[in-house]
């Protein structure tokens, strides 16, 4: 099922699934998805599903709607394409695009540089289970994500005093020591133990 996820700055703020023929985006708040503020319009744009195809329209917005960096009229949306309002990004993916990429565990580092200052160490994400066992992970993104589309993801975001997880999808909740995670954030501490879709990791903070 296609979905959006909304971030600002590499916060990931919401998620969405495409679930309807026609979904609307703007500042106003009958939108499907809203996003208030002054640079969203209050109809700015729609998504429009054909079948496994959505198409992303802007409803002649005062700031525009870009699409990886272009000002776009119409476009098809792609797994993986960005799609830009203000200072909003918004990350399509449409589940079921890869096969392969479901069956294995995706660590997936977001391309967004922190612009501010941080007081915060080096960390690594380090996999104890599976087919990974091993591997470890720099934490160097403002925002990570890690997990299986479709199973469990969950992002880990740099703040600039330390790390938050928190669960982006999953019908199989994610465990930090042990605890269920929501889309509430949870802040890291060396050492805690994350447990998502049947895989281990550890967070290691230097």
């Amino acid at each position: 099922m296609p979905k959006m996820i909304v971030s600002i700055d590499g916060v990931v703020i919401k998620e969405v699934q495409l679930t309807k023929d026609r979904t609307t985006l703007g500042r106003r708040p009958y939108n499907d998805i809203v996003i208030d503020n002054l640079a969203v319009s209050g109809e700015h744009a729609v998504m429009q599903m054909s079948g496994a195809d959505v198409f992303l329209e802007d409803l002649n917005s005062t700031n525009g709607t870009y699409v990886n960096g272009k000002a776009i009229k119409k476009q098809q949306l792609q797994n993986g394409d960005t799609v830009e309002i203000g200072k909003y990004k918004i990350k399509f993916f449409h589940e079921g695009a890869s096969d392969q990429q479901e069956k294995t565990t995706v660590i997936n580092s977001g391309a967004v540089v922190a612009s501010e200052p941080s007081t915060v160490g080096e960390a690594s994400i380090r996999v104890m289970s599976g087919a990974a066992a091993g591997r470890e992970v720099p934490l160097v993104k403002v925002v990570t994500t890690i997990g299986k589309p479709g199973v469990a993801v969950a992002a880990i975001t740099r703040r600039p005093h330390g790390f938050v997880v928190a669960l982006v999808e999953g019908a199989v909740k994610p465990t930090v020591n042990g605890k269920a995670l929501t889309t509430e954030a949870v802040n890291l501490q060396n050492g805690d133990m994350i447990e998502l879709a049947g895989t281990q990791m550890q967070f290691v903070q230097a």
